[in-house]
């Protein structure tokens, strides 16, 4: 078989690695390093033959024994499509490998669990299904990441109904959480509860739906969702099952028309489209408003200008106040869950997550600029690790 030669000559290479982003990433981020040493002839024989047979045989009598005899209880496959890779679409598997990379890191990062990135070269929704489903021995969890929607809610849904383990989709339930935790305390520094309030998200994708659900499920007073061709509503034509179910739960006012027209008189604006909102809609606002414009790299109107109307103002960067940013939850969640051995990751376990990141900021502490914690204060993880664990005990899906 022939070879073909690299068509990126050592120069080329070179000139990449003058970009810090590319000198970081040169030959990936991960690498795969042994727990026990293997210095002589008695250490290989327990680490593999022939001491190897024996945990085999007691796990082949007994699978459970997999949880405590291999590293299947604290891994976590991160499985992609590559369809939906942060704001640069469906770039393929092999494009999709540096955000699954970066996705494993900061599992182990921030919450000490083992990660595999997979990147799969299939986008039917039955071998996503299939696929995964024959991997899963190998794991403990399933993050899915970066797969398109609709399908993405298929592909957890199936996954969720064969799979005793956690799945779950991070770009929707880990911005979710992080959303609702943000909200819950712009909502107490404004003096108002949630009940109150009445929300438009911009976007019904991914995370816009989970968005959505997850703000409901709390007890929001109203919200109403829009999509590309408008706010979404009963009655209105054209919309796939997810949107059809959205619709019966949301928008009680009736609302229809554009995001900018649902904005008017509203108490909260949460972006999740990749779309531009005025300034002129965010100036429409009640008082006292709030503004999530958490679209990356550009937010669906520039923060300053928001936040010459708005109490609070969020975005999805790290250069400005407030970013609402997954990695709050995801290594927390998974964490929790896997220390119960949890068959599933609960709506109330994604609260619970929620709930538990917006105690983390104290009255004394809380002000327009400061209404989430940042990835990096330590109180993070522990702080949502024990109450997923606690609320999957509660939900009756814990194993420990």
């Amino acid at each position: 078989m022939a070879v073909t030669p690299s068509s990126h000559s050592l120069e080329a290479l070179q000139a990449l690695d003058l970009d810090p982003a590319f000198a970081l990433h040169r030959g990936g981020k991960l690498e795969v390093r042994s727990t026990v040493p293997v210095r002589d002839a008695d250490d290989l024989a327990l680490a593999y033959t022939p001491g190897v047979a024996r945990v085999c045989s007691a796990i082949a009598d007994e699978p459970a024994l997999a949880n405590e005899y291999t590293w299947v209880s604290n891994v976590v496959a991160v499985v992609s499509d590559g369809t939906a890779v942060l704001g640069l679409g469906d770039i393929g598997p092999s494009a999709a490998m540096p955000v699954m990379e970066g996705k494993a890191l900061l599992f182990k990062e921030f919450a000490g669990v083992d990660a595999v990135p997979i990147c799969l070269d299939c986008t039917d929704v039955d071998a996503l299904v299939e696929t995964v489903v024959r991997l899963a021995p190998s794991f403990g969890g399933i993050n899915l990441e970066d797969i398109s929607a609709p399908r993405c809610f298929e592909v957890e849904n199936r996954l969720r109904e064969i799979l005793d383990i956690p799945v779950f989709h991070d770009d929707q339930h880990g911005t979710a959480i992080v959303t609702l935790a943000a909200l819950k305390n712009a909502a107490r520094l404004t003096g108002r509860p949630l009940g109150e309030l009445r929300a438009v998200v911009a976007g019904a994708g991914a995370s816009g739906i989970a968005v959505s659900r997850i703000l409901l499920n709390a007890g929001i007073g109203d919200i109403a969702v829009a999509d590309s061709k408008g706010l979404i509503h009963e009655g209105r034509e054209g919309l796939n099952p997810v949107k059809e179910a959205l619709a019966r739960e949301s928008n009680r006012a009736g609302l229809r028309g554009s995001t900018e027209q649902a904005l008017a008189g509203a108490d909260v604006f949460i972006g999740l489209s990749g779309s531009t909102v005025s300034e002129e809609a965010i100036a429409s606002m009640a008082e006292g408003s709030i503004v999530f414009a958490l679209s990356n790299p550009t937010p669906e109107v520039h923060p300053d200008l928001a936040r010459k109307h708005a109490r609070v103002v969020a975005t999805g960067r790290s250069d400005f106040p407030n970013q609402i940013n997954n990695v709050l939850a995801f290594p927390g969640v998974f964490r929790g869950a896997l220390d119960v051995r949890a068959t599933t990751i609960t709506e109330n376990m994604k609260v619970a997550a929620a709930e538990a990141l917006a105690g983390i900021v104290s009255d004394d502490d809380l002000s327009p600029e400061y209404v989430i914690p940042s990835p990096f204060d330590e109180r993070v993880a522990p702080a949502v690790v024990a109450a997923v664990s606690a609320q999957a005990r509660v939900d009756g899906v814990a194993r420990l």
